[in-house]
């Protein structure tokens, strides 16, 4: 306001300029015509620049309502965050009581999206909201692949439980146990909230530690925690990462019910990772089946290579190989695709297999491929996919694939959420479609 008062009294004192030169345009007089213009051409240039300088003070110091805060994106500039760290602050949509938390569809957001959904600020939740959240979280035993799809925004997930379903994803089937075990401290088989819960105080411990607190845990704070006597503590931190507070997340909810009292056995848990897994994958796959019952050779590729590191060059080239190599599309089925992912889940045994196998690192053909992935997750792959998988990954068209080269590539792959740009919009995604369609017969 104080800007455009300024800028409003310098309009008045360039005001009798300006109507002078007006007059000069309506009496032209050859005498005084040239010294006339000049001096209000100088006063239009003046108060030209005087706008400008003006008009930059009163947007630098406007308030745009609709403008959105920048100190989400801004907050790793104050403290070193990790990665995981700023993708759960960008992607969490709620809070509650100083505390951050991801709904369900921010969590399925997050490791198939790039960019969250668009908004204005979080939503700050009241207590009947969180207690609206905890009566719709389904029991562990009514759990299926469709849950998180189905509780879209009814529900809350800490930074904590973001890492641990995160890890999920990645796990294969022999690791549900030992994680099941790590949470079962006492050993009986059988995992209460309290236990549940340590998790959360030892990652708290950890941030403590990346940002400056004391990192120590011994024997005495994890009984406190077994006990309950730290459940009720508070860390104070600007992200509201870490801060511990009494209200029950969707996971907890549903893992010991609405009373807190239920215990988790290892079957219950190790059906929530199957079904979690799942989910995610039918989330991919339904993305660019469009209601069919198959994908496309080139859209699994692009489903295998999106969480990548390569550069775009090197991530047309991989495309622009199927595609050369591709004489007709057969389709993926979900079955399929769901058989490979269990595979890529594998993955560090799939490598400590072909270390036995190559010993010298040779490039491995089809057969050799094929049998290796089946002594590692005990099913095959359909000759179709290891057909595609060659098409992508053999440079030369030799039938031999660099085991190493593709294994690199698929670490990559396990770091889903964390990718840092998309492929799937702007300049380069249009000179890639550009290119298929001028090769497409």
């Amino acid at each position: 306001m104080a800007a455009l008062v300024g800028l409003s009294k310098r309009l008045v004192v360039f005001t009798p300029g300006l109507r002078n030169v007006r007059r000069d345009y309506n009496t032209w007089n050859p005498g005084g015509t040239t010294r006339r213009f000049r001096a209000g051409l100088g006063w239009i240039v003046g108060g030209s620049v005087a706008f400008y300088f003006a008009s930059k003070y009163a947007k630098r110091n406007a308030v745009h309502a609709f403008k959105l805060r920048k100190r989400d994106d801004d907050l790793h500039k104050a403290v070193r965050l990790t990665g995981r760290e700023r993708r759960f602050i960008k992607f969490a949509s709620v809070e509650y009581d100083g505390q951050l938390y991801m709904t369900p569809q921010d969590f399925l957001d997050s490791v198939v999206e790039s960019l969250p959904r668009p908004r204005l600020k979080r939503r700050i939740l009241s207590d009947k909201e969180i207690e609206v959240m905890r009566n719709a979280t389904p029991n562990l035993s009514h759990g299926s692949p469709q849950m998180f799809r189905s509780l879209r925004d009814k529900g809350i997930l800490s930074y904590t439980e973001y890492l641990f379903l995160l890890s999920i994803l990645t796990k294969p089937q022999t690791g549900f146990r030992i994680a099941f075990n790590m949470f079962d401290i006492d050993g009986n088989e059988r995992v209460d909230k309290t236990e549940f819960l340590v998790m959360e105080k030892i990652f708290s411990h950890a941030w403590r530690g990346r940002h400056g607190g004391n990192a120590e845990m011994n024997e005495n704070s994890l009984e406190q925690t077994k006990s309950g006597d730290a459940l009720s503590g508070k860390f104070e931190d600007d992200q509201g990462l870490q801060r511990r507070h009494a209200v029950d997340t969707t996971l907890t909810t549903h893992f010991f019910g609405k009373s807190g009292n239920d215990e988790l056995r290892y079957d219950g848990f190790r059906r929530f990772m199957e079904n979690l897994q799942r989910e995610v994958l039918e989330l991919e796959f339904h993305e660019f089946s469009k209601g069919h019952d198959t994908i496309s050779e080139m859209d699994f590729a692009k489903i295998l290579l999106r969480y990548t590191y390569l550069d775009t060059d090197e991530y047309d080239k991989y495309l622009d190989r199927l595609l050369d190599r591709s004489s007709h599309e057969v389709g993926i089925s979900f079955e399929e695709f769901r058989v490979f992912y269990e595979f890529l889940n594998n993955l560090e045994d799939f490598t400590i297999a072909m270390r036995m196998y190559t010993l010298a690192d040779h490039p491995i053909s089809k057969d050799e491929f094929h049998r290796a992935v089946k002594i590692c997750t005990g099913t095959s792959l359909t000759p179709h996919i290891v057909d595609t998988v060659f098409a992508i990954f053999d440079v030369d068209g030799d039938g031999q694939l660099s085991y190493k080269e593709f294994i690199a590539i698929m670490k990559d792959r396990l770091h889903r959420g964390s990718k840092s740009q998309t492929r799937s919009e702007g300049w380069e995604a249009f000179k890639f479609c550009l290119k298929q369609e001028m090769k497409a017969p």
